[in-house]
């Protein structure tokens, strides 16, 4: 039953990054997951000296909120001060990310146990420690997995009620300010979507990890997907087979499940892009355009 629980929880986690990853590669902003990831470290430890307890909610709410910071500054870095895309993210994850370092060395005194390599890098086989027990004998199953599903409501409704914004605002951002969208609005409330699913998995799959389904599964789809909602029902299907098999193939070599379900999204992402430049060959091969020749017609011929 643990690992039922496991496979359930991690495709639900992909499910949720697969889907925000879309909007995000379709408007080149893939490595905002990965900034985010890194960049909610001063939250958690602001969190964690004000709670004193890694269960408190503060944790995500703290994180989240960094989460937001962090998109604001590389929007204003990018926008305002006409710095290049990938150098704002790099300037506001890396700093923040260093911030929160210090914040750890000198806030907690040395007396804390954040753990950085569970903050980044994750153990989805522990999900099952933290167990939800009713009555003392009546188990419902994981926290972890109960944070996935409500991070996957929010994201349902949010990406139900505003598709038309978030799809115009990925394909032509011009063309929505022409129509007197507000694009700031769609933008910011992504990037929270993004913050909120970085946060509520980093005690999953690590904060680091779930760029893997952000971008990956996205991108696999992207390669044969030529509409949003295909795009989003290959991406999540993408991303729940690399749980799957990433599992099974973790316990089967004794490696890091986090670490193979990516490795496998990886080879999907391979695996159809060789297929594809197959198919693609083999069309422009049986594919020729015959020669046409034409005789002109006398102006005065009678036919």
């Amino acid at each position: 039953m643990g690992e039922l629980w496991i496979i359930i929880t991690a495709s639900i986690v992909a499910l949720n990054a697969a889907i925000l990853g879309c909007f995000l590669l379709l408007r080149k902003m893939a490595m905002v997951g990965d900034a985010i990831s890194h960049a909610v470290l001063p939250g958690i430890v602001v969190a964690y000296y004000l709670s004193g307890d890694k269960t408190s909610g503060l944790l995500l709410l703290g994180a989240t909120l960094t989460g937001v910071l962090a998109s604001f500054a590389i929007d204003f870095l990018s926008r305002k001060a006409k710095i290049q895309g990938d150098a704002s993210i790099g300037i506001t994850y890396t700093f923040l990310f260093a911030v929160g370092m210090i914040m750890i060395s000198t806030m907690m005194n040395g007396n804390t146990d954040i753990d950085m390599e569970c903050v980044l890098y994750g153990d989805i086989s522990l999900i099952n420690l933290d167990k939800i027990v009713v009555d003392g004998n009546l188990y419902l199953g994981p926290r972890a997995f109960y944070i996935e599903v409500i991070a996957l409501v929010i994201i349902g409704f949010s990406i139900g009620f505003g598709f038309k914004g978030f799809k115009v605002l990925s394909f032509n951002e011009d063309y929505a300010k022409a129509l007197g969208i507000n694009t700031n609005r769609w933008h910011y409330a992504l990037m929270t979507l993004v913050s909120l699913t970085t946060v509520f998995s980093f005690e999953v799959v690590g904060a680091v990890l779930v760029v893997g389904f952000l971008i990956i599964p996205p991108a696999t789809a992207q390669l044969f997907s030529t509409k949003l909602k295909q795009m989003l029902f290959w991406a999540s299907v993408f991303g729940i087979l690399a749980v799957i098999i990433g599992y099974y193939l973790a316990v089967w070599m004794n490696v890091s499940i986090t670490g193979a379900m990516v490795t496998v999204a990886g080879i999907d992402f391979f695996l159809v892009l060789i297929i594809q430049r197959l198919v693609d060959r083999k069309k422009r091969s049986t594919t020729f355009a015959a020669p046409e020749f034409i005789t002109p017609t006398p102006k005065n011929s009678v036919e």
